[in-house]
């Protein structure tokens, strides 16, 4: 049987139910068992769909179920974001067999359940497995059961593979000539075990816990391409000499400008490394530098600053061949006296205390040796020995603070001192400085792998390697956030129109003032186009919020199909700017 649709002259075609069948002198023919015009439309359909074989599923809660709802959207922008910027054919390359393709889907996997939700190598088993998955992300890249063994393995597989990755990476977004930001980091360990944790300089204010020192390496984007992990007690300097190797012998960039802080690049670091490997650099002079230059007769006179904020001198008995680009900000200066005024007066308020404590005539503070203990203790932990003169005997102590030496510390707030040795032909001053303070964009990586969006600690491994392969997997998960923040812009806080707030700043000394778009965007909490905007984190949440359905027929228990939720504009807008189709992002 079958429903054929017969059109009847100027009146509605006639809807006819009709069977085939042979006559007497086997001709195929057919005739009309029933007349279907006035059934609904939507009926018609439905019949139509049961004589192709098709079940038939009522409107009633027992006729079809959900087995199955797995957040999918936020699952669906990472994983195409991946396929679209080929990092995973960049991850697998040559090889083909079974294994390898298995342990790169599960380096996929912990890469996007990095910016999901971070969690342990055991909650993420959890997270992906047929049984207890929390999204859909073992069923996107299937990798149906999941054992705790295999992401372990999974992990030293990537961590065998990290030069080559990185290479890879290297050819990708660096050529010669570029600008490459470095800069190191650190995250403590709340366990012993580890033998790279070492006690050292806690950028996290936890003295009291080992740590792990991490160095990264990013194109002036921001844009993360190589990381390494040190010891928790290596000096930050004593980790270019290994990075200016990788740059030169690996990744085969024979022209580079590194830009580092003052902490970073020290003089050390130019003399024994940067000029033997003929790479270019731009970091900041130290304090004392600064206070040489502006001695009486220097260089470094403020007059210069009577009209601009920003010059070029030259020093070529203390930095020969290389330019120096003096900078003065006056808000960085109000702050600095702010600062320094009351670091002053806090340094006072415990030095009064000590000094009440002196005075008790039962006091047990009334030896020189135990009240220069209690004062030392004061004055280093804010730094302020330099302003005071201390005077100090049994039972006595008295202070003053040294003006001529917190003036001539005054007459200096505001100014940095940019150092390079990137001639003038190929880098103007002003470039320079922007240079410089780029490193912002790797700062803001650190914070991202820290603690805003990946959470690179707790770190829950103890061998070294796996560590490493940690610290390298949180690193390439934020490679494909940086890419999704470029292509989501419109829909975050972002500025997507550098380029004029740029055009219209009269000094790169100056503060950096947010163009037109996104004080509009920041005002109205809503893009250009009208869609709401948010922070980069509640967009990846938002967009957790399609649904992956799996459904099924109680009258045919075998039979399952999926059903996406439906998309809201907010979510239509994110994959419209992604390029992507969330239902067949595979």
């Amino acid at each position: 049987m079958f429903i054929e649709t017969v059109p009847n002259r100027d009146s509605p075609p006639a809807v006819l139910l009709r069977e085939s069948y042979r006559d007497e002198q086997g001709r195929s023919q057919k005739r009309t068992l029933a007349n279907l015009s006035k059934l609904p439309r939507d009926m018609i359909d439905t019949l139509k769909a049961v004589l192709k074989g098709a079940t038939v599923v009522g409107t009633g809660p027992q006729e079809l179920e959900v087995e199955r709802s797995l957040p999918h959207g936020h699952v669906a922008a990472a994983v195409g974001m991946i396929r679209k910027i080929a990092l995973d054919r960049l991850i697998l390359s040559a090889s083909r067999d079974a294994a390898s393709r298995r342990y790169c889907d599960l380096v996929l996997a912990m890469m996007v359940d990095r910016r999901i939700a971070p969690r342990s190598k055991l909650g993420f088993v959890r997270a992906v497995d047929e049984e207890t998955a929390s999204s859909s992300l073992g069923a996107v890249l299937r990798l149906g059961r999941v054992k705790e063994r295999e992401a372990y393995e999974a992990l030293d597989w990537l961590l065998e593979r990290q030069a080559r990755i990185e290479n890879s990476l290297a050819r990708r977004h660096l050529e010669d000539g570029v600008l490459v930001l470095y800069d190191v980091s650190s995250s403590y360990f709340e366990g012993r075990c580890c033998p790279l944790a070492r006690y050292g300089h806690s950028r996290d204010h936890r003295k009291d816990r080992p740590q792990i020192v991490y160095g990264l390496l990013c194109t002036r984007e921001g844009l993360p391409i190589a990381v390494e992990v040190f010891d928790g007690n290596t000096a930050d300097p004593s980790t270019l000499s290994g990075q200016i190797e990788k740059m030169k012998d690996r990744f085969g960039v024979s022209r580079v400008v590194v830009v580092g802080d003052r902490g970073m690049i020290t003089s050390a670091r130019i003399r024994d490394d940067l000029r033997p490997a003929n790479l270019d650099w731009i970091t900041c002079l130290r304090a004392p530098a600064v206070q040489a230059l502006a001695a009486e007769n220097g260089p470094l006179q403020l007059s210069l600053f009577d009209d601009r904020d920003l010059a070029e001198i030259s020093a070529p008995d203390l930095f020969p061949g290389e330019r120096l680009i003096v900078c003065r900000n006056h808000d960085l200066a109000i702050e600095r006296a702010r600062k320094r005024e009351d670091l002053l007066a806090a340094t006072e308020r415990d030095l009064t205390r000590i000094e009440a404590q002196v005075r008790r005539k039962s006091a047990a503070l009334r030896d020189a040796a135990k009240i220069g203990l209690a004062v030392g203790a004061v004055l280093n932990k804010r730094k302020m020995a330099k302003h005071f003169v201390v005077t100090i005997r049994d039972g006595h102590l008295s202070w003053q603070r040294r003006l001529d030496q917190i003036e001539a510390e005054a007459r200096l707030d505001g100014i940095y001192v940019i150092r390079t040795s990137v001639p003038a032909d190929q880098m103007a001053a002003a470039e320079t400085v922007q240079a410089y303070k780029d490193l912002s964009r790797v700062e803001r990586a650190f914070r991202s792998l820290k603690s805003v969006d990946l959470d690179i600690r707790p770190i829950r491994h103890w061998t070294a390697d796996r560590v490493r392969a940690h610290v390298f997997l949180c690193m390439l998960a934020y490679h494909v956030e940086w890419h999704l923040r470029q292509v989501l812009a419109p829909l975050l806080f972002h500025d997507t129109d550098l380029a004029a707030a740029k055009a219209e700043r009269t000094s790169p000394v100056a503060p950096a003032e947010p163009s037109d778009a996104v004080k509009a965007k920041k005002a109205t909490k809503r893009s250009a186009e009208g869609q709401r905007v948010m922070s980069f984190t509640d967009l990846i949440a938002h967009l957790g919020t399609l649904v992956r359905n799996t459904m099924r027929v109680p009258a045919r228990p075998k039979h399952r199909f999926t059903v996406h939720s439906t998309a809201t504009a907010l979510q239509e807008a994110a994959f419209q700017l992604l390029g992507l189709d969330p239902v067949r992002v595979q």
